[in-house]
């Protein structure tokens, strides 16, 4: 049974707090221990504190340092493993031209009525193999894997038939299984409009709600279901018959909401009781509200707007209002192509007016409660997964500070060293 004592910590944040996503002041407390120690036995964390108290739970536990690993964490920050809790992992190819065509002022809903956007990479997901796909996806995991990420949501949605969307969370699966990062699966069939059902996207919801969701759901394929309501995509009421249908049969709500245009998504997200509402560039003030009131999750992402080189999301307006809220990259092949969760940390500072400790917060504890798995990672505390990150770097201010770099160091997933 591998044992670790990891002492030193110019600051070891743990994030401990209530079993509820963080709120308003709140996300600025990050649980600092200065001389920071953590004991991990097997995949789990026995002790945390300061490296007197730790030592002593220890030696209490295990009796004497034999058989013991030391690592010495002298000058270093270390924080519980960053979560993504808003991917697009699985697809095929890519889609650098978008980029061109967005500089030379083609909006994003004109890329996809013209059959670029989501339906461009749907039909290279569905020309691809599964082998292809999972080598294609683990690729991308490594690169998260380097970023300190440790947990990552994953969406279907560039299958929309309902043989490809299975093929895909198939796909996240098999990388939940056969990779270090932690996959977590989505369903999100109503990703956009397929272009047999152009004509009758009426047509198209049925089939998701009569037959994707029973056979993801018969499967085991995904704990979540996701929709995109938006206009042009799925409209309100379209968006609240894919959830209502996907909650009755098992599945927990998500939203893309009020990314676009404001549509009433994020009042949707706190009607139907969705454990998150993401994107919310174009949130009303009533739907702040309303999230803020339901303790919606609200999952910001900074590099689909930096990308698309639209406004960011107000999450000081969010944060200040009381509503949770979690970061995420938002990878996928159009809007933002990247694995850098520490990126996405370093934006949400300097255009959402965000707070350092707040992003920690962002990354960590809310994002964890942000795909249901709040139980068992987000934070450093005794009976918890031995997930966490080692920062090569002095404090925690650092990391924001020094944008544009990666100081990760050593990064640890159920107990063992994967980077």
């Amino acid at each position: 049974m591998e044992k670790w004592l990891i002492t030193g910590a110019n600051q070891l944040l743990t994030l401990q707090g209530a079993g509820r996503p963080k709120t308003g002041k709140e996300m600025n407390d990050l649980g600092i221990i200065e001389d920071g120690a953590v004991a991990v036995e097997k995949d789990t964390i026995i002790a945390v504190g300061t490296r007197k108290e730790v030592e002593s739970e220890a030696r209490k536990r295990w009796g004497s340092w034999e058989k013991v690993n030391h690592m010495d964490a002298t000058g270093k920050v270390i924080m519980p493993g960053l979560i993504d809790p808003h991917t697009h992992l699985v697809y095929a190819g890519s889609r650098e031209d978008e980029l061109n065509m967005r500089l030379n002022g083609k909006t994003y809903l004109e890329i996809l009525e013209a059959g670029g956007g989501i339906l461009s990479t749907t039909q290279r997901t569905r020309a691809a193999g599964i082998d292809e796909l999972v080598e294609q996806a683990k690729a991308r995991l490594d690169r998260f894997l380097k970023n300190g990420v440790t947990t990552v949501e994953a969406k279907s949605g560039y299958g929309l038939s309902p043989e490809h969307e299975l093929k895909q969370l198939r796909v996240t699966k098999r990388l939940n299984e056969e990779h270090p990062v932690e996959v977590v699966s989505t369903f999100m069939g109503a990703h956009a409009v397929p272009k047999e059902y152009q004509k009758q996207p009426d047509a198209y919801v049925r089939l998701i709600t009569d037959e994707m969701i029973p056979r993801v759901v018969s499967e085991r394929l995904a704990e979540f279901c996701d929709v995109f309501c938006e206009r042009g995509v799925f409209s309100v009421e379209q968006s609240e018959t894919i959830l209502r249908a996907a909650k009755a049969a098992g599945l927990i709500p998500k939203i893309h909401a009020d990314e676009l245009e404001p549509t009433g998504g994020a009042e949707l997200a706190a009607r139907i009781g969705a454990i998150s509402a993401d994107h919310l560039l174009k949130v009303s003030d009533e739907g702040i509200r309303a999230l803020a009131k339901a303790k919606v999750v609200a999952v910001l992402l900074p590099g689909t707007a930096f990308f698309l080189m639209a406004p960011f999301a107000d999450g000081r307006k969010m944060i200040d209002a009381g509503v949770p809220v979690a970061l995420s990259t938002d990878c996928n092949p159009g809007s933002s192509p990247t694995e850098s969760l520490l990126l996405m940390m370093n934006l949400a500072c300097f255009h959402m007016k965000m707070t350092p400790a707040e992003v920690i917060t962002a990354v960590t504890v809310n994002a964890a409660h942000a795909i249901g798995r709040a139980d068992r990672i987000g934070s450093l505390e005794p009976g918890k997964q031995a997930d966490l990150v080692v920062f090569d770097v002095p404090n925690y201010l650092h990391l924001t500070y020094h944008y544009g770099s990666n100081d990760v160091e050593r990064v640890m997933k159920k107990g063992k060293w994967v980077v």
